[in-house]
């Protein structure tokens, strides 16, 4: 099992930043892809960013350019950092991990554990 904490959720106006983090623990040797999701009321979860063990990052058309996701292999923790925040970011943010060793998911349901979320919400 692992578990996953995010934080850095909060509220922000339009134009603002805001760097989400998301630790795990447990059995963290079998992590290797790292990704955030979110999702509006009433809107189904999106890909936002997904980062491989070695670096490689994948980015929704929708963030590319305002965001930027990494990770610190050694403390388990990955980040996403929101740049230019619009109304429409708000949602709740989720950070997933998945054990596929050759692959990074940018669909949901490839991802194997999920934190409890962290709400963005940007003010017009």
């Amino acid at each position: 099992q692992v578990q996953l904490v995010e934080s850095g959720g909060g509220l922000v106006q339009a134009g603002g930043s805001l760097r989400l983090s998301c630790a795990a623990s447990g059995r963290t040797f079998s992590i290797n892809a790292m990704g955030w999701f979110r999702q509006a009321p009433g809107k189904e979860r999106e890909f936002v960013a997904a980062i491989s063990m070695r670096g490689s990052t994948y980015y929704a058309d929708s963030m590319k350019g305002r965001s930027t996701i990494s990770r610190d292999n050694a403390k388990n923790t990955v980040y996403l950092q929101m740049d230019n925040l619009k109304p429409e970011d708000t949602a709740v943010y989720y950070c997933a991990v998945d054990n596929s060793p050759y692959i990074v998911p940018t669909r949901a349901y490839e991802y194997d554990y999920w934190g409890q979320g962290t709400q963005v919400t940007v003010s017009s």
